[in-house]
């Protein structure tokens, strides 16, 4: 059996960083050399997030194959320095979808169809599977929401009848729970833990490994009473305490000897971890020797989550300058013309990231059109790139009512238009242009010299694009179109060469971006920062 399994739930309360420890246990094994993927199980009915608004989900995470899924996956992939894919995201959505299809379609020959065994067969049917090799690879799947939930209980049944057929020694079950802390008596409490872990017997699913989220350490007298209630060894009860850098917790949790517990219930040999350049990283980012603020201008800036890939991104980019990056969170409705030199006054960088709708469009061009004429060091994502766009036709190329077709279809000088191949689509889901595209980039352009290559890939989504009926004007103007599709159909990156640095992306680059291994777009926007700062 090539593929090894790691199931992970949680229980007590929701947020307690299920896909961290996840992305944790995944960046351990694979520092001891062991190829690993990862998959989030969710239980909404929603088919993906794609339609889900941003204040209430989170950002929407785009993978290279063009699925549009839960922001953990980010997690998982800046954790592991892995690419994934549409399989790595399964929602109940999905599971019923399909399994009506089948109904529909005859494959259950007229039989009643049931949550069991038809939806759990559905659902151990996407748990990773990989043929085409005998190297031992280590699926970490997490399950969203908390045990005990309504929602939970098909994916929970589905990894009981799995961890039966797939056989002892194949399969570890991690439950990540809370040990609250009452501060009138003093005393950290186990019982909530020992309910939830009660919780998964009664289901049939015995936890090998418990990591327990604490504000305070547990001692042995603790893990102890856990290990005695649980039925879990104690050498199998870990802490899970806060820690100062997101990145830090896979240091935190080798501490707690989390990878050689999964190894020792996977029958897996547990060598050494090279950890070193997972170290230099969380040593350069605690240790800055700069400091840099930067503008981000968007209109979901209440919930930070909405922007996530953005803002690490934004962090990657300034421990690859030994720099600390301060993000000035500007709500893009309160920008005018007026007051956006109140606002920007103390910024050294502005980013204006992707997004949809008409609300707050105003102020994000205002404040693109005071970056461009203060020369402050810019940065446009998608949308970002578009309104960069919009904003260099009013006020530099003399096309005052210059707008997206997207934000105002009556526009006379509609310099963003729908693309063509988007024209008829009425589901709003799934249907934009997704996954990784390539581009090229023009030699002579700021991107090709952070880039070091003619051609990248990166992901995108969007349905509007540059109108090419107005290249010429823009660049006439003095706007450079550095990087095209292959084909040169499609406005990929944009310029401004008489500005200090002013680059625009069709795509969303943060995405791709690691903090052991910085995207140049971003290194290159703090470094520009940090330049003008100085």
């Amino acid at each position: 059996m090539p593929v090894k399994y790691v199931f992970v739930t949680g229980g007590v309360v929701s947020g307690l960083g299920k896909g961290i420890t996840a992305a944790s246990l995944g960046r351990l094994l694979k520092a001891r050399g062991y190829k690993v993927t990862m998959q989030k199980f969710d239980p909404y009915i929603n088919i993906d997030p794609g339609t889900m608004n941003p204040v209430q989900h989170g950002e929407v995470f785009v993978t290279d194959d063009g699925a549009e899924t839960d922001l953990d996956l980010g997690h998982y992939e800046r954790f592991i320095d892995e690419s994934l894919t549409k399989n790595s995201n399964v929602t109940t959505g999905k599971v019923y979808w399909t399994v009506l299809h089948k109904e529909r379609r005859g494959d259950f020959g007229g039989g009643t169809v049931q949550v069991i065994p038809h939806i759990t067969d559905e659902i151990k049917s996407r748990f990773h599977r990989n043929f085409s090799t005998d190297e031992t690879e280590i699926a970490i799947i997490e399950v969203g929401g908390t045990v005990g939930d309504i929602e939970s209980q098909p994916f929970l049944e589905a990894i009981r009848q799995f961890q039966h057929q797939a056989g002892p020694g194949n399969t570890c079950v991690i439950h990540v729970t809370l040990i609250p802390y009452l501060k009138a008596s003093g005393e950290l409490k186990t019982k909530p833990t020992q309910a939830s872990v009660k919780d998964l017997q009664g289901m049939g699913i015995q936890p090998d490994i418990l990591v327990c989220r604490s504000e305070h350490p547990l001692d042995h007298s603790l893990r102890a009473k856990i290990s005695r209630f649980c039925n879990v060894p104690e050498s199998h009860v870990l802490q899970n305490l806060d820690v100062e850098v997101l990145y830090e917790v896979p240091l935190v949790m080798e501490e707690e000897h989390l990878a050689q517990a999964a190894c020792e219930c996977l029958n897996l040999p547990c060598p050494e971890p090279d950890l070193t350049d997972w170290r230099a990283m969380i040593d350069a980012w605690k240790h800055p020797r700069y400091e840099v603020t930067v503008a981000l201008v968007g209109k979901y800036i209440q919930l930070h989550d909405a922007y996530i890939s953005v803002v690490e991104a934004l962090k990657h980019g300034g421990v690859a300058n030994h720099t600390q990056v301060r993000i000035k969170w500007i709500d893009s409705e309160t920008v005018t013309p007026e007051n956006a030199g109140q606002l920007l006054g103390d910024v050294s960088g502005l980013l204006v990231p992707g997004g949809f709708g008409d609300r707050g469009i105003d102020g994000k061009i205002a404040a693109i059109q005071y970056a461009r004429e203060h020369n402050i060091p810019f940065l446009g994502l998608c949308l970002g790139m578009q309104l960069s766009i919009v904003e260099f036709a009013r006020h530099v190329a003399g096309l005052p009512e210059a707008h997206s077709v997207e934000l105002n279809p009556a526009t006379p000088d509609p310099v963003i238009h729908l693309m063509p191949d988007q024209n008829g689509v009425e589901d709003i889901g799934g249907t934009l242009r997704l996954g990784s595209y390539p581009c090229v980039l023009a030699h002579d352009s700021r991107a090709y010299e952070l880039y070091g290559q003619e051609t990248i890939h990166e992901r995108h989504r969007h349905r509007y694009e540059v109108n090419n009926d107005y290249r010429q004007i823009l660049t006439d103007n003095g706007m450079k179109l550095s990087g095209l599709s292959p084909d040169g159909r499609i406005v990929e990156m944009i310029e401004i060469p008489s500005h200090p640095w002013f680059i625009g992306t069709q795509a969303h680059p943060e995405l791709k971006s690691r903090p052991n291994r910085p995207h140049p777009l971003f290194a290159g926007f703090i470094e520009a920062a940090l330049k003008f700062q100085n």
